[in-house]
């Protein structure tokens, strides 16, 4: 069992991103219910480059590019492809697994 020891605000989303790592994305995984395979992971792994580089979390249409780009998707495909990995969401659970802090008036996708 995974203990997840990062802080994290009454939703569950990390208070500091540094704090995240790939055991505390499977415990956070775990509590949604979710196994993640090798999309999920694709998603995540952006995402974590992403806010390494711009140290935001990155929107749901630049998510959907990189999974068009990277997966040969069309624009609907990649939608679907990201509601199928996290059915709840972006940001319900893309955002929390990949350990972005809560956004704040985001589009979910």
């Amino acid at each position: 069992m995974l203990t997840l020891a990062a802080e994290r605000d009454g939703e569950g989303y990390l208070i500091d991103p540094e704090a995240w790592d790939r055991d505390l994305a499977r415990g956070l995984a775990a509590e949604e219910g979710l196994v993640l395979d090798a999309l999920a992971w694709s998603i995540v792994d952006f995402m974590r480059a992403y806010w390494q580089e711009h140290r935001v979390a990155p929107d749901v249409r630049h998510v959907l590019e990189h999974l068009a780009q990277a997966h040969g998707l069309g624009r609907q495909a990649a939608k679907d492809s990201l509601f199928r990995v996290f059915p709840y969401g972006y940001v319900k659970q893309a955002c929390k697994i990949a350990g972005m802090m809560r956004p704040r008036a985001w589009s979910t996708g």
